[in-house]
């Protein structure tokens, strides 16, 4: 089964369990996520399938959206709800206008340094095994962007935000350096992905609505979305015989269509997904992902 699949994920399972879940409907092997999501984190979780995994580069630095809510009080060892309490617990008296006068300040380009507790990789070794060995984790800072961080609400000790934040970036990050600017220590208690990339809540599925149809392919594959409407910044040509018989050896073909483009999703039919190809020179394109 080739295509991308948007799935909704629930909460208290972990991202790799959704694509194992997906695995057993759809019968097809290779499968892979599109942005981690924590096991207490729900929302879009976008899935390659079959020779879709190909086009996994090309997803790698799409901006997600949030919501979500953060208790202030006490920080915990994940930077969220599913960790430790980390010092003693407090109830602060904040007020809506000092948390969004704080938060205004994690806004733009900036530094920052990703949870211990993190897929994030120091010599070869997850963070998170290293955290949960109590051995030491020196994690260095990267380079993100929050587009927006909007704190909409405040409800004693729990503040509702909204947050678009680039590719890399760690929404509980950024709720654990909020409670240490106020001084009182804060945690993600809740957080819901509403979308990644071109993505969204629309385009999702939840996997109670895949399970009754395990094993028909033809009806999972109308859940996915039209291969034409993926990567929409890159034009969709139609090849005929001779070209497309070359793209699929890995030889450069005439593309006369699109001679100003420089990059082309080529189709062999409406949803035959062919590969992707580079603009050479001229109306003359390299195959530089191949779907076989």
């Amino acid at each position: 089964m080739n295509g991308l699949l948007v799935i909704d994920k629930p909460g208290g399972i972990t991202s790799h369990d959704v694509v194992s879940r997906l695995r057993r409907i759809t019968g097809e092997k290779s499968i892979g996520h599109l942005g981690t999501l924590d096991p207490m984190a729900t929302g879009v979780l976008p899935l390659l399938m079959g020779k879709f995994t190909r086009l996994a580069q090309y997803f790698s630095a799409a901006e997600k959206s949030y919501t979500g809510t953060i208790r202030f009080g006490f920080a915990t060892d994940t930077f969220d709800a599913d960790g430790s309490a980390v010092g003693e617990q407090t109830h602060p008296s904040l007020t809506l206008e000092e948390i969004r006068i704080v938060a205004s300040r994690f806004h733009g380009v900036m530094e920052q340094v990703p949870p211990p507790f993190s897929a994030k990789k120091i010599a070869g070794t997850p963070a998170y095994k290293l955290a949960r060995a109590g051995k030491p984790v020196e994690l260095k800072a990267a380079q993100i962007t929050i587009r927006t961080f909007t704190i909409t609400s405040l409800d004693f000790e729990d503040a509702s935000f909204a947050m678009s934040i680039s590719a890399g970036g760690y929404v509980r990050s950024v709720a654990h350096e909020l409670g240490r600017e106020l001084g009182c220590g804060a945690h993600l208690s809740s957080l819901r992905r509403t979308q990644a990339g071109p993505f969204t809540l629309d385009d999702a599925h939840r996997l109670e609505e895949l399970e009754p149809l395990t094993g028909d392919l033809d009806a999972l594959e109308s859940l996915c979305l039209h291969p034409r409407s993926l990567l929409p910044e890159i034009p969709a040509v139609t090849g005929d015989a001779i070209s497309l018989g070359r793209l699929r050896n890995g030889a450069q073909a005439n593309l006369p269509e699109f001679s100003q483009a420089a990059m082309v999703k080529v189709f062999a039919a409406q949803r035959d997904l062919v590969g992707i190809a580079r603009r050479v020179a001229g109306t003359l394109f390299q195959p530089v992902v191949v779907m076989g």
